[in-house]
């Protein structure tokens, strides 16, 4: 791998663009860490990349728009998806006027409901994991994701989209309003209850 195609390197991976059977693709790789026993990092990368790569497998069949995977490798844990040729959200969200703010955010809160009502928690929803192609919001990085069907837990996911939205984006922070509606219309179980969590999340924190 050269430099010139590493995308992002956090704490935990490195992503860049490669070549896969003539296709451009991203590869996400896992970093090692040192100050792990190897053989308790080896199986630890082996996991998570596993547990991310089913996410997103069921994310995609359950509706949600998410890069197409063409290869796991778990031992190296590298796994190797679609390149998505869009927009990330973050960098085009304050550019789009009123109507087009409005009925991206209601996408997005139904495609949020469309996890939620299969039990999928993304685990870090911001406008950096969103890509816009073709008019169809793409979720990536499932790394901190999980199945989990508690309300407490559906209502944190939303809460990290509303605190992204108010930091980076703090002057159109008021649209979040328009995820909850496009989410209210597409969850399948009581969206009130997840929404009241949002807010005891929130008062939880002003007196923290």
């Amino acid at each position: 791998m050269n430099k010139k195609d590493l995308l992002y390197q956090g704490a935990e991976a490195k992503i860049c663009v490669s070549k896969y059977m003539d296709f451009d693709v991203v590869e996400k790789r896992r970093i090692p860490k040192s100050y792990r026993i190897k053989h308790i990092d080896n199986r630890l990368i082996s996991y998570r990349t596993k547990e991310e790569a089913k996410l997103m497998i069921e994310a995609r069949n359950k509706g949600v728009s998410v890069p197409i995977i063409y290869d796991i490798d778990l031992k190296n844990g590298i796994i190797t998806m679609e390149y998505l040729k869009g927009s990330r959200i973050k960098d085009i969200f304050n550019n789009l006027n009123e109507t087009e703010k409005k009925n991206l955010c209601l996408k997005i809160g139904r495609n949020i409901a469309r996890f939620h009502n299969n039990d999928i928690i993304h685990g870090d929803i911001t406008t950096s994991n969103m890509i816009l192609v073709d008019d169809r919001v793409h979720f990536i990085d499932f790394g901190l994701g999980e199945k989990n069907g508690e309300v407490e837990t559906k209502g944190v996911d939303l809460h990290v989209l509303m605190e992204a939205i108010e930091s980076t984006h703090s002057k159109y922070s008021e649209y979040f309003k328009y995820v909850l509606e496009g989410y209210k219309k597409e969850l399948k179980g009581d969206a009130n209850q997840v929404i009241k969590k949002i807010e005891e999340i929130v008062k939880r924190g002003r007196y923290r």
